[in-house]
């Protein structure tokens, strides 16, 4: 009997999840990695929760720590988990269980007090200037390929794109006469970002010259098409970047991620303010991009020398 139980006893976990996830889905709009990403840990959760036969709308603050204690410990079978990635699963917890509270399932919130290890602030890679240039003057000759990849790099330098907002870029997304790019972020939040005179250029040559190679007669609505002339993929695009980084010799610090971070970092050091760095970047909360001011110690010293008016040492006829 206590084996044909079993299944029923792990379903209304099961049911909760599935509630909870539709509820992100639907009512917030997140990404499907994200979604996936939420899934994952809770299955993991979910494990865990089997393992020591507990009821996951009784649980108490001292049975989660236990938990995230056991993920950073690790076991035979498992490394330790690292502090970011154990973040993120009690960011998780805490969506998990407010949700509960929310639909009045549980009338505590366990998670209340549940505090996850610090993570050590890791300052992304950024290229210089002179690295960028090297890059975006990698793609060569006038073969449709080298048109779309050096537009694709040009854009996504120019204007922050994530890898997966890069490949999700349709031809009518890209306004060139009026020089701005409507990018699809996380949870499907579409953001205008202005493109610079390069990347429009570039863009330009693409559509002109490039892009009609490659799809031929296809309707493809995606700007950024592989030799097949359907829609890059986020693997296909990575392989590109890749290959134009090794090309410049910047393979062993680049990624397309690197790009963006590299747009944030040159703005700020131009002169950009947070705010306005936080819309173009489709950040929900600004201090997700305050990251990028630790990168910009350069500008903040070069600022603080020109302005303060006890900065260049002590004034003539002073005591």
């Amino acid at each position: 009997m206590a084996v044909a139980d079993s299944p029923t006893e792990l379903r209304p976990f099961e049911h909760l999840v599935l509630d909870f996830l539709a509820y992100l889905e639907f009512e917030r709009g997140l990404s499907r990695n994200t979604l996936e990403a939420y899934r994952s840990d809770l299955l993991q959760f979910g494990h865990f929760l089997a393992r020591h036969d507990l009821d996951p709308t009784s649980l108490g603050h001292a049975e989660l720590s236990r938990f995230l204690s056991e993920l950073a410990a690790g076991c035979p079978d498992r490394p330790p988990v690292a502090p970011a990635t154990i973040q993120r699963k009690t960011a998780c917890l805490r969506s998990f269980y407010r949700h509960l509270r929310r639909e009045e399932i549980i009338d505590h919130d366990p998670t209340a007090e549940l505090r996850a290890p610090r993570k050590n602030l890791k300052l992304p890679q950024v290229l210089t200037r002179d690295e960028v240039a090297r890059l975006l003057a990698a793609p060569r000759g006038n073969d449709p390929a080298a048109l779309r990849d050096r537009a694709m790099l040009e854009l996504m330098y120019a204007c922050g794109l994530r890898a997966s907002e890069a490949t999700g870029l349709t031809v009518g997304a890209v306004d060139l006469r009026a020089g701005v790019l409507r990018a699809r972020g996380k949870g499907s939040k579409e953001r205008l970002i202005p493109v610079g005179r390069e990347a429009v250029a570039a863009a330009r040559t693409y559509l002109e010259h490039g892009r009609p190679k490659l799809v031929g007669l296809s309707d493809e609505r995606h700007l950024f098409v592989n030799h097949r002339g359907t829609g890059l993929t986020r693997q296909g695009l990575y392989k590109i970047v890749q290959r134009h980084a090794r090309a410049a010799g910047l393979d062993q610090k680049m990624s397309p991620h690197t790009l963006r971070h590299t747009f944030a970092t040159h703005l700020l050091a131009g002169g950009c303010d947070l705010r306005s760095l936080q819309e173009m970047l489709g950040h929900a909360d600004v201090a997700t991009t305050q990251i990028y001011t630790h990168l910009s110690a350069d500008r903040l010293k070069d600022v603080y020398f020109r302005a303060h008016p006890r900065a260049h040492g002590v004034p003539q006829g002073g005591s």
